[in-house]
């Protein structure tokens, strides 16, 4: 979804992000060894993201409230389901629009687009770190998805390799009864994945005509 609003994926082939080796940007350790360069690297990110719009993908999912009772669950740490309109957002790996104290993970503040520098600091005086989930953290809203899983109706998954553990594992928990619509311009050999429909297009040009679809 954010990669047609013209945002780069999360990793290239290199396994660099941002030309940034993972381990230095997106770890704990990172964070403890230079938290001025994590700050520096996730605050061009947010920068990034609000500099670009939601795209006819994300406007027809806020088209789709009109009918459906609509939960998005996402591994996008960007806030443009949000800035789209739609009401219900679930974010797995986290917020760049929100800060953290480092020391409590529940004392959680939104900052939109602005930066944060060292000696910024939550409630409790401890500095801010961004609200993202780093490799080696636990996913807090695991569970929460996969409840969403169980019970929705129709399931939709939009632009994911579904390679990536544990998000890629969600899938498990949808019914085989429930039908699933998928999204994405690659193929896709997952067995469980056989019965799906597959619009194999660009979630720009695929989520409208899914939607389209399923409203009319």
């Amino acid at each position: 979804m954010s990669a047609d609003s013209g945002l780069r994926t999360f990793r290239d082939a290199d396994g660099l992000w941002e030309g940034h080796a993972i381990q230095e940007v997106a770890t704990p350790e990172g964070w403890q060894k230079n938290p001025e360069k994590v700050l520096n690297f996730y605050n061009e990110r947010r920068k990034q993201a609000w500099e670009v719009d939601p795209h006819a993908g994300h406007k027809a999912l806020t088209e789709l409230e009109n009918q459906y009772d609509v939960t998005i669950v996402t591994q996008n740490v960007d806030s443009l389901h949000e800035r789209a309109g739609s009401s219900d957002v679930v974010h797995l790996h986290g917020n760049l629009s929100k800060a953290r104290s480092e020391k409590d993970p529940s004392l959680i503040i939104d900052i939109g687009s602005k930066p944060i520098e060292i000696g910024d600091t939550a409630e409790d005086g401890e500095q801010l770190r961004p609200h993202v989930v780093w490799f080696g953290e636990r996913v807090p809203n695991m569970d929460k998805a996969a409840q969403i899983m169980r019970q929705a109706d129709i399931i939709i998954v939009i632009g994911t390799s579904l390679v990536v553990y544990p998000a890629a594992g969600l899938i498990d928990y949808v019914p085989s009864s429930t039908p699933g619509y998928l999204v994405d311009p690659a193929e896709h050999n997952r067995e469980d994945l056989k019965n799906w429909n597959h619009i194999q297009e660009k979630a720009v040009y695929g989520v409208p005509k899914l939607v389209d679809k399923l409203i009319n």
